[in-house]
């Protein structure tokens, strides 16, 4: 049984307990928020090595890091690497987007070597292997698409990106609207192409029944859309993107009556003042499923900073209600990301998801930056850095210049609370 049967039965299981632990929160809580499709514990049966993470309505924010190779570079031990620095700065999800290369092979040892859930797009291989197969992605049959899904599933991944709701409305939609960008998703592109060349529904669509036995046959969690989300400010919140999310709204129920784990994937590039209304379109069209964002992305022109552009969007959409940020990093719309890239990427969406967890209430988020200000009264340099979102950089920078007092090199023997303790009196609180 998937997660879902399990909770809507009534049973705990240990994946759930696992999750309530984790969260210090009850299990009753966790099991209910599965039932009712707002928390989701990606799970697949085959991923052994597997610790359970929660994404949904009451827990932390999750972040999730995209690593994988690409046509130009890329290879199973880049990859690796780029797992073992997610995992190490904190990551609760990685996606492998490979494209190029052994495409299996690497997904394989990926799986193989995280504990963390792992997701795919398995539409970037079929249409790949279509390439190879046929010389062009339009030539991928419906079998090769949903093959490539089992494969997935079969290897162990938790949860998969699939593009259902670009439908022929959708596309219809995307002709009248006459966006800036288009298309910015890849496997949303890839679907276009197939559904325009053939002059056919998207099979996912078409055949999502089909989907829907092969996901609860593992329990791999549905990561439904973003195929047109927008990206550019110029291109936000508009009729093609509102299109696709009325439709996910709909495979939403449908996941829950066959008793498969969805969650929903959004923008993308929004301006700061439609980020709310984003995540309350979805929280209401698509009753209260999980909501996985890509940022969002705050501006088109920070280049090089994307990492600091998706944090912005990425702290407001958390705070109105968003359970899962995609990061972004230095190296989007530029490059391939490498270890540093990803390193920046997973602390900047952490800081995010962390600020939105402190207005939405987590349990346990307020009080973790109370004791980082007591040990910063306390001049605790090393409980700082114990407390940081990143203990090596914390310590990194403090040494960076030397000092003579306990204060640092800011403002030595000015420190304002080394004054205020000596001639006030005033010192950190007790019981911290």
């Amino acid at each position: 049984m998937t997660q879902l049967e399990l909770a809507k039965e009534g049973t705990i299981s240990p994946q759930m307990e696992s999750v309530a632990q984790d969260e210090r929160l009850e299990a009753e809580f966790i099991r209910q928020g599965v039932a009712e499709g707002t928390i989701v514990i990606p799970s697949n049966t085959k991923h052994a090595n597997l610790v359970p993470c929660g994404i949904g309505q009451g827990l932390r924010t999750k972040v999730n890091a995209n690593i994988g190779t690409s046509s130009d570079y890329g290879n199973t031990d880049t990859e690796l690497e780029k797992l073992r620095v997610a995992i190490d700065c904190g990551a609760d999800t990685v996606m492998d987007l490979s494209t190029g290369g052994d495409i299996s092979a690497t997904r394989r040892a990926i799986i193989a070597s995280s504990s963390l859930p792992v997701g795919t797009v398995p539409i970037y291989q079929a249409g790949i292997g279509a390439v190879d197969s046929y010389g062009a992605i339009v030539k991928m049959t419906v079998d090769d698409l949903f093959a490539g899904i089992e494969e997935h599933a079969r290897d162990g991944v938790d949860f998969i990106t699939v593009h259902c709701g670009v439908t022929q409305s959708a596309i219809a939609r995307l002709k009248q609207q006459g966006r800036v960008a288009d298309v910015v998703s890849r496997g949303g592109a890839f679907l276009i192409g197939w559904m325009l060349y053939n002059e056919r529904e998207n099979p996912l669509y078409e055949y999502y029944d089909r989907l829907l036995e092969l996901a609860r046959g593992f329990d791999v969690t549905l990561s439904l859309g973003d195929g047109m989300r927008p990206g550019s400010l110029a291109d936000a919140t508009d009729r093609p993107q509102v299109e696709e999310l009325l439709v996910i709204g709909e495979l939403i129920q449908r996941a829950r009556q066959a008793g498969v784990q969805a969650m929903v994937e959004g923008p993308g590039h929004l301006p700061l003042n439609q980020i709310e209304t984003n995540v309350q379109l979805e929280k209401a069209i698509c009753k209260g499923a999980p909501f996985y964002v890509l940022g969002p992305l705050v501006t088109d022109v920070a280049a090089g900073y994307d990492h600091i552009t998706g944090a912005i969007g990425g702290a407001i959409a958390a705070a109105a209600g968003t359970d899962f940020l995609c990061y972004v990093t230095p190296a989007e719309h530029l490059s391939l990301p490498d270890p540093e890239d990803v390193r920046q990427g997973v602390i900047a969406s952490r800081i995010a998801a962390h600020a939105g967890d402190i207005i939405k209430g987590v349990k346990g988020a307020e009080d973790w930056d109370k004791q980082m200000s007591v040990a910063r009264k306390k001049l605790d340099w090393e409980e700082q850095a114990r407390l940081s979102l990143d203990p090596e950089r914390s310590r990194q920078v403090h040494s960076k210049h030397s000092f003579a007092g306990s204060a640092c090199s800011m403002c030595g023997e000015f420190c304002a609370m080394e004054l205020m303790e000596r001639y006030l009196g005033v010192s950190a609180p007790k019981g911290f």
